[in-house]
């Protein structure tokens, strides 16, 4: 499966265990890891800014990221609900690399359900897809 993983799930994969780590790592290993310029913008600037990670560490972290992600770049896409023109350009990003499911833990974008062919699900949700459990 192609999977968007949004900035938050990757930044609280990287910075904390739990939940976003392991659909970071299950993405990794089974399936399509989607991402795009932006997001690699935003994960450098809160992984820089809130959690004080060096330029260094940050650099390497996302060069591993992309080596085996498909970059995907936004279109002029019309996303309606969404005021936020960094989310815009994320789930237009999503639709153009033909992402079957964006993860996200962002309420505004979640509240999308889907766009195009793309479905859109909390990190929780897509793990008790992936495993078919409601607990982790």
């Amino acid at each position: 499966m192609r999977v968007f993983l949004d900035t938050n799930v990757i930044v609280s994969a990287v910075t904390t265990r739990g939940l976003c780590a392991d659909v970071f790592r299950t993405v990794l290993a089974e399936h399509e890891l989607v991402t795009s310029p932006r997001v690699s913008q935003e994960v450098k600037r809160i992984l820089k800014s809130k959690f004080s990670v060096p330029d260094g560490l940050i650099t390497e972290y996302l060069e591993l990221i992309e080596e085996d992600a498909i970059i995907a770049h936004a279109t002029d896409l019309a996303v309606p609900g969404i005021k936020d023109k960094d989310d815009v350009e994320i789930v237009s990003a999503a639709v153009a690399a033909g992402a079957q499911v964006l993860v996200t833990g962002d309420q505004e974008v979640q509240g999308l359900k889907s766009i195009r062919k793309v479905r859109i699900v909390s990190p929780r949700s897509f793990w008790e897809e992936l495993t078919g459990n409601k607990t982790l």
